[in-house]
């Protein structure tokens, strides 16, 4: 029970931004990496809070959920939770953007075209403060490690978890997952094809060494 005493808040999930009260804009993420952590974490004796959008995955036990859609829902959720962690893994995919207006009702399809404004969204790695480890994640489709060590510096970071999503056997849906590890140091693990229960056992060796 490596981790007993402390409390590790795990977000999972892409958010969904809505654009009517029908419809939202989302992304492929399916849980699975922050279910993985969460299970994981619990298992090493951590108290856990897992922020979770909607999924397909059964809820897991012995674990606090709390079900967000939006990033804003979640940027609430993670400032509550944070205020006593000890660390935040946001495995989540919240939206980069969302709708500038939500339209009050269904949109009808009427024209041939449709123009939705978008503006930034709340960046909640980035936003959050407090005293507690911060581990990213940076999905990407090009410039991988570039990508990641940007991320890394902008937001303040303790550690992030980089992976070509791509790939049919570390994307969004897969079982499995292959990712490099880069923590603010600058010292890089790139970890062979692993299933995602694998790569949350290394991300926790990594967060347990911190909190040493």
């Amino acid at each position: 029970m490596s981790l007993a005493g402390k409390y590790i808040v795990v977000t999972a999930g892409g958010t969904r931004e809505p654009i009517d009260p029908v419809r939202y804009i989302g992304n492929r993420s399916s849980g699975k990496m922050g279910f993985a952590l969460a299970e994981a974490a619990r298992d090493r004796g951590a108290r856990v809070t897992l922020i979770t959008v909607p999924t397909a995955l059964p809820v897991p036990a012995g674990i606090e959920v709390v079900n967000v859609e939006s990033v804003i829902e979640m940027k609430e959720a993670v400032a509550e939770a944070t205020a006593k962690a000890d660390a935040l893994i946001m495995a989540a995919a919240p939206a980069d953007y969302v709708a500038k207006n939500i339209a009050p009702q269904k949109i009808k399809k009427e024209s041939d075209s449709l123009t939705i404004e978008f503006v930034k969204a709340p960046d909640i790695i980035s936003e959050v403060a407090g005293n507690f480890i911060k581990v990213g994640f940076s999905a990407e489709t090009e410039n991988l490690l570039e990508n990641a060590r940007q991320k890394l510096r902008k937001k303040k970071m303790d550690l992030i978890v980089a992976n070509d999503v791509t790939s049919a056997d570390s994307g969004f849906s897969a079982d499995t997952n292959k990712v490099i590890i880069i923590d603010k140091d600058g010292k890089i693990e790139d970890l062979p094809l692993m299933t995602k229960r694998e790569v949350a056992e290394r991300i926790l060796d990594k967060v347990e060494g911190m909190l040493k």
